[in-house]
């Protein structure tokens, strides 16, 4: 399969350049944009690791939030989403690293 680069294969070019329109992306409302599970499990884990007292948990909601914060799409309802999941991942941390531990088991 050889092709030439002389005036014959542009003059048998079908493309027409002047009618050629650049790419829009269609508007699409908030409601129809996909679920952020990233921050919907930052919330979660939040909510976890601040009623069981579970580390691993708030900093496992830290980690979703700034993964929800780099993927962001809606401005308004996902930062309101992932203050939210980053609240209670910081309180949950400042009560299991600053808090009164919690009783341990006795054998």
């Amino acid at each position: 399969m050889s092709h030439s680069h002389g005036n014959a294969s542009s003059a048998n070019d079908p493309r027409q350049p002047s009618t050629a329109k650049p790419y829009t992306p269609r508007p699409v409302a908030p409601e129809d944009l996909p679920v952020d599970y990233s921050g919907f499990i930052a919330v979660i884990l939040g909510v976890t690791g601040v009623m069981f007292k579970y580390k691993i948990c708030s900093w496992l909601a830290i980690i979703f939030c700034a993964q929800s914060l780099a993927n962001m799409r809606n401005l308004e309802n996902d930062l309101k989403q992932i203050s939210m999941a980053m609240m209670f991942a910081v309180m949950g941390l400042v009560t299991n690293y600053l808090g009164p531990n919690r009783p341990a088991t006795k054998k």
